[in-house]
């Protein structure tokens, strides 16, 4: 009680002289280390997670663009022979809405391996009839598939030049498989 008969709000035992009054020097330097620690961390999984926006966007426009692309591709030779497709053709601009991407198609004969060895090789081997019709077979599937390979080219703000492919199968169903019986046996 103070001298006016009431209770003092302030109790003296729990003040502090005037020299332990807030924190000390090393206390605000682990709060400081602490603090930025955290800021570093998070600054870190920002960066990280703006890299993997960036590669899934970047991925998006390749497959999108690469559909797009095998579907033109689709349509101009559907119906038309195999020997109407092009070989290759060279780079080019897909529009200005994509400046930093190019695109080639390059086709080739499907290649069969021939296979007749491994015939001969079982038990008992294999006849020339075997061995002629593989062959004839392999020559008739060689004419009438064409693989076509679609690639997209993008070059990086950084100037790196990345390239994303797909290919495909091109049949052509109106080609006679031409079939001569072997002479021999």
């Amino acid at each position: 009680m103070n001298k006016k008969g009431k209770f003092s709000i302030i109790n003296n035992s729990l003040l502090k002289p005037s020299s332990q009054l807030g924190f000390t020097l090393l206390e605000v330097m682990f709060a400081i280390v602490i603090l930025s620690s955290a800021l570093m961390l998070l600054a870190n999984t920002w960066a990280v997670g703006g890299l993997k926006i960036r590669k899934a966007q970047t991925n998006f426009e390749v497959a999108t663009l690469l559909e797009r692309k095998m579907i033109d591709i689709d349509l101009e030779y559907r119906g038309k022979s195999v020997e109407s497709i092009r070989e290759e053709t060279s780079p080019e601009a897909i529009g200005d809405e994509f400046p930093n991407y190019k695109w080639k198609m390059k086709s080739k004969k499907l290649e069969i391996p021939d296979i007749s060895s491994t015939l001969t090789s079982k038990d008992g081997g294999a006849n020339a009839f075997l061995i002629s019709i593989v062959r004839q077979l392999t020559e008739a599937l060689s004419k009438s598939v064409r693989e076509v390979t679609v690639t997209i080219m993008l070059t990086t703000p950084q100037g790196k030049n990345r390239e994303f492919s797909a290919t495909t199968y091109f049949i052509d169903y109106d080609k006679d498989l031409q079939f001569g019986m072997p002479t021999g046996q």
